[in-house]
């Protein structure tokens, strides 16, 4: 029997205390680090928007640049895994972020449908959580405890990567794991580094009842990198005015400097200190300056956002907040050179919070989501705070969107499906439900479901007009009346071209667009494969005196009714057909679009809370220089933040 003692003493009475989860240490007892290999990955610029710019270069008038648009940064909102945002951000912004915010998912019982307003009066329907975010709220909380210290660690070490040594981060939380997340945090961090556990009090949550008082606070987790931080003490949202008592007591010595009488004195005094005047007071340079924010915010609005910027989204927090956090964690403007702007960011950027604040305090923000409506949510709110900024004559920032595209696809090709073509294929078949072909009439034809033919495009490939009268020809030699078209990507006036072709050849082609979710691990669920929307536009000439300006006129819209809960989904087609227009929420114009750019935002149309019209015909008057033909792109985006976008051509 093996003797424990102090010349073998017993494992356990060498072990240190720690938060440990199931997979911190690998089979061997090392622990696991992060690989960030193989992450990294180009990220897709698809959108760029400085819409009050746009719109004032397409109708001729003048911008002034210097005033009104900084141009030392261009913000990022970014749509996809944060993990994978992350990791591709590194090679930028490695140990260049000042101020890192995340409000994470922390409630096990979420239900994250909502209502979203619909047409132009006060009517909404529900709108069910997508798909991606279940599966991400899923992989989140599906083995509990474990399952969410796993995500949040590998998130946290990449964020701590991405923090300047002077930087910080402050994380959201209630409960339910603001426990887990302290120790998190001080793992990560260092315990020596965790700065304040600040409590914000808001409005009672629920009743009292016999198993709990009720919920009236949540806690925001504040740790900086290194010990190189410093709180912005004379940050202009940092401090909250004097207590009556010290306005009371506020009074100018023979030098005419304020100061206020303290109450208790240090237990540590001696008698000669107790009886100097200097130990009682404190001097202030400005008594209306107020003083720095305790670790208890009771002064915050309460859980819902004032009506003005209250998008609805379940999530959204008060500005105040962010205000505040943004004030005390990094410097106020103005700034002597380019690189004191401090850049802040949230990889659960939601409502978009965090983008709208910073960009009124005059911050560099990057912002990252997984949600498709959050990104869209987030979208309509910053240019919004464009068009606020530059109606006041304040400067503001351009910023543009991104995804991880083709670019995500080919690293789960890669690393799930070891890069083969027909593995591909066999897996959108097998959740498309349909039967695979070995033998088939062509090479274009790959599956069948009922009685259609299934074509699968490549997974790094945009489906083409080409490929459509290709696969049409296909399946009626094959003797074929049906084909479904499953594809990552579509051209984006594809559905015209399809209009065509069937007219042509007699073959029903129907669209259905890849589902993202299906490159989830471990994914046995089948999501939908949702029909792309019909969208037609076209465009108006107006004539004026010596100059011809263009413009465009919404003329169908059907939306795929993707995320629709199922009860409503019946209702709601017919609606869809005869109204279709009800559902758009944004649209918008690149007036001269260029295949392969970006898309440039010329001129916006949006729905917001207090007015719920849209315009169906754009108001730009947009002025070419050079005469001819050029190609406008035009894009809709529905009220559950799906879009879809066609071209026309324009002469003038």
């Amino acid at each position: 029997m093996t003797k424990y003692g102090p010349h073998n003493p017993h494992p356990l009475s060498t072990m240190r205390t720690e938060l440990v989860w199931e997979g911190k240490y690998d089979e061997f007892g090392n622990r696991r680090e992060v690989n960030t290999s193989g992450l990294a990955m180009p990220l897709q610029k698809i959108e760029t928007i400085d819409e009050p710019r746009s719109r004032a270069e397409a109708q001729g008038s003048l911008f002034d640049e210097e005033k009104a648009h900084r141009d030392d940064f261009r913000n990022r909102l970014i749509w996809g895994d944060n993990k994978l945002v992350m990791a591709s951000l590194l090679d930028e912004f490695k140990g260049g972020i000042d101020l890192i915010y995340i409000d994470p998912p922390f409630d096990v019982g979420a239900d994250f449908s909502m209502p979203v307003p619909i047409g132009d009066g006060n009517e909404s329907i529900e709108k069910d959580q997508s798909i991606l975010e279940s599966v991400a709220y899923r992989d989140t909380w599906g083995r509990g405890t474990n399952s969410y210290l796993s995500m949040m660690y590998e998130r946290l070490v990449l964020m701590r990567e991405l923090l300047k040594e002077s930087g910080s981060i402050v994380v959201h939380v209630d409960w339910r794991v603001s426990h887990l997340m302290r120790l998190l945090l001080q793992d990560i961090f260092g315990q020596q580094n965790f700065i304040s556990e600040i409590v914000w009090k808001h409005q009672i949550m629920g009743g009292a009842h016999g198993r709990k008082l009720p919920k009236a606070h949540e806690n925001l987790l504040w740790c900086a990198k290194s010990e190189h931080f410093r709180i912005n003490t004379e940050g202009k949202y940092a401090r909250v005015p004097f207590s009556d008592y010290v306005r009371n007591t506020m009074q100018q010595d023979e030098d005419c400097r304020w100061f206020y009488t303290r109450r208790r004195m240090s237990r540590k005094a001696t008698a000669e200190e107790l009886a100097s005047k200097a130990h009682t007071r404190t001097y202030v340079d400005d008594p209306e300056k107020g003083t720095i924010a305790s670790d208890v915010w009771d002064d915050m609005p309460s859980y819902q956002p004032k009506p003005n910027v209250n998008t609805k989204y379940p999530t959204q927090k008060p500005d105040e907040i962010l205000e505040r956090v943004i004030s005390a964690a990094t410097q106020d403007p103005p700034y002597d050179r380019s690189e004191e702007i401090p850049t802040v960011a949230d990889f659960f950027c939601g409502a978009g919070t965090m983008g709208a604040v910073a960009e009124r305090l005059g911050r560099r923000w990057i912002m990252a989501d997984l949600g498709r409506f959050a990104i869209h949510t987030a979208r309509k709110r910053l240019i919004g705070i464009q068009r606020d900024l530059h109606e006041k004559r304040e400067p503001y920032r351009s910023f543009d969107v991104f995804n991880l595209g083709r670019y995500e696809r080919q690293w789960w090709q890669r690393e799930s499906l070891k890069g083969a073509e027909e593995e591909h294929r066999s897996v959108v078949l097998g959740f498309f439900r349909s039967e695979t072909l070995s033998h088939t009439p062509s090479p274009l034809i790959h599956g069948r479901k009922g009685g259609a033919f299934v074509h699968v495009d490549g997974i790094d490939s945009i489906f083409s007009r080409g490929e459509v009268i290709a696969v049409v020809e296909a399946v009626k030699a094959a003797g074929g009346r049906e084909v479904h078209c499953l594809a990552w990507d579509f051209e984006m006036d594809i559905r015209q071209v399809v209009a065509a072709v069937e007219a042509e050849h007699g073959v029903k082609v129907r669209l259905h667009r890849i589902p993202r979710e299906i490159m989830e691990k471990n994914r046995t669920e089948v999501p939908p494969f949702y029909e792309v929307a019909l969208l037609t536009a076209e465009p108006v000439i107006r004539n004026g005196k010596g100059a011809t300006a263009a413009d465009i006129k919404l003329v169908n819209f059907v939306p795929s009714l993707t995320e629709v809960p199922a009860k409503e989904l019946e209702a709601l087609q017919e609606r869809a057909i005869e109204s279709g227009f009800d559902f758009i929420d944004f649209w918008a114009i690149d007036f001269d679009w260029v295949a392969g750019k970006p898309f440039n935002h010329h001129w916006q149309e949006y729905r917001t809370r207090k007015d719920r019209s849209l315009k169906t015909v754009s108001d730009a008057a947009f002025h070419y220089e050079k005469p001819g033909k050029h190609t406008a792109c035009i894009k809709v985006v529905d009220v559950f933040g799906c879009d879809t976008s066609i071209t026309v051509e324009i002469g003038t």
